[in-house]
């Protein structure tokens, strides 16, 4: 497959992923958060990743820190296999938040996965963190498509089993695919992600995070890596 992944089977990273699955404990969270935090990568160029960690108050979402890191990537985009991508870089800046975060956010799946195992969900397992996955497009399970107007959502099956929400945060514009990833449920998925929009389709955490690495994109000389 190219890059360093030969030194690594896709069939071991799956098999990984089943193992890590039976792990996910899906339950109410027990407090309300006081600090809620959102990560997003770009990629400076075909080997590099720089992620941002933002946190934020709530309920007030007022940003209390922002840090961010560039790291080497060593495994290419496979569909179904971006935690291995981009966890290790999420993890890094993770550590050198001052915060502790009592619930993350990421822009990928949770549990809405083939393996039950999307970047929200391993990064909750890695992190020991409550987290909840936002993602921007369809990767897995059946749904129907929600109300136009905020609020309106309709589950995502895997079969007969419910992996997620099909959300509309926003009237008239593209419900996010919102699925826990662990120590949360889909009540929680739901609420957290409507109190954390703020007139805008994605939350703010998640949204915030991905402004500074768009901008930081332009900004970083990658000729000296934190």
């Amino acid at each position: 497959m190219g890059d360093k992944l030969d030194i690594v089977k896709v069939s071991d990273l799956v098999a990984l992923q089943r193992e890590l699955s039976s792990k996910i404990r899906l339950r109410k969270l027990r407090d309300v958060p006081r600090l809620v935090a959102g990560f997003d990568l770009s990629f400076p160029n075909k080997h590099t990743a720089l992620a941002v960690g933002v946190v934020l108050k709530y309920p007030e979402l007022e940003i209390v820190e922002m840090k961010w890191v560039t790291k080497e990537v060593d495994i290419p985009y496979i569909p179904g296999l971006l935690s291995f991508r981009e966890g290790p870089s999420i993890e890094k800046v993770y550590s050198l938040l001052d915060n502790d975060p009592d619930l993350l956010f990421f822009d990928g799946q949770g549990i809405a996965h083939p393996r039950g195992l999307g970047l929200a969900a391993h990064m909750a397992l890695n992190l020991k963190k409550p987290s909840i996955g936002v993602a921007k497009s369809h990767l897995y399970g059946s749904y129907k498509m929600p109300g136009l107007v905020r609020g309106s959502f309709e589950y995502l099956y895997a079969e007969d089993k419910k992996v997620g929400v099909v959300l509309r945060t926003k009237d008239n514009v593209k419900p996010l695919f919102v699925s826990p990833g662990n120590y949360v449920d889909l009540e929680d998925c739901v609420e957290y992600t409507l109190k954390t929009c703020k007139g805008y389709r994605l939350p703010e955490p998640t949204r915030i995070a991905d402004l500074y690495t768009k901008k930081l994109k332009k900004e970083v000389d990658l000729s000296e890596k934190r």
